[in-house]
């Protein structure tokens, strides 16, 4: 059976089957809390829609297929995957059910449970959320992608009263 992750790499390669990047594509591993904020902080603001969250039950394997905004180089965005193995449940809580509708990430989190089980919580924004309850954590994020211009950089306010900026 093919990886969802190389199946969607495919889709975003050049025709050749080449993927031409001018830095070297993100690829990270989570095996615990920590590592999994490191993923988070790299997928702030990417964006996504239902249709690209792929829960494989039987192998106990979810696939999401993002656009990432690249804070690390300069305002891009590029197509990644992250893959959680060893899921046991997939729920949403107030996250749109048409299958593209807009989902913008804001951050990941992981809540221990009992040891090495814990649940893995997506926020996004609007307020709903994606719960991964996980035997244990294992999850890889990957680019896909060459990277392409973005016409402006996602914002965060200052506070609650301040408007987004395009």
């Amino acid at each position: 059976m093919t990886d969802p992750i190389d199946s969607v790499r495919e889709e975003h390669n050049h025709s050749d089957g080449s993927a031409k990047t001018d830095l070297a594509p993100l690829r990270l591993l989570a095996e615990d809390a920590d590592d999994l904020q490191i993923i988070s902080a790299a997928l702030q603001d990417a964006v996504m829609r239902p249709v690209d969250i792929r829960w494989e039950r039987k192998a106990r394997r979810l696939t999401l297929v993002l656009s990432r905004f690249c804070w690390e180089c300069g305002g891009t965005r590029v197509a990644s995957a992250m893959q959680f193995g060893d899921v046991q449940s997939v729920k949403s809580r107030r996250l749109p059910r048409a299958p593209e509708s807009p989902l913008e990430l804001l951050a990941i989190d992981f809540m221990p449970t009992e040891a090495p089980s814990g649940r893995v919580i997506m926020m996004f924004a609007g307020g709903g959320d994606l719960r991964i309850d996980v035997e244990c954590l294992d999850a890889v994020l990957t680019d896909l992608s060459d990277r392409w211009p973005t016409a402006a950089a996602p914002a965060h306010p200052a506070d609650d009263n301040t408007p987004l900026e395009a």
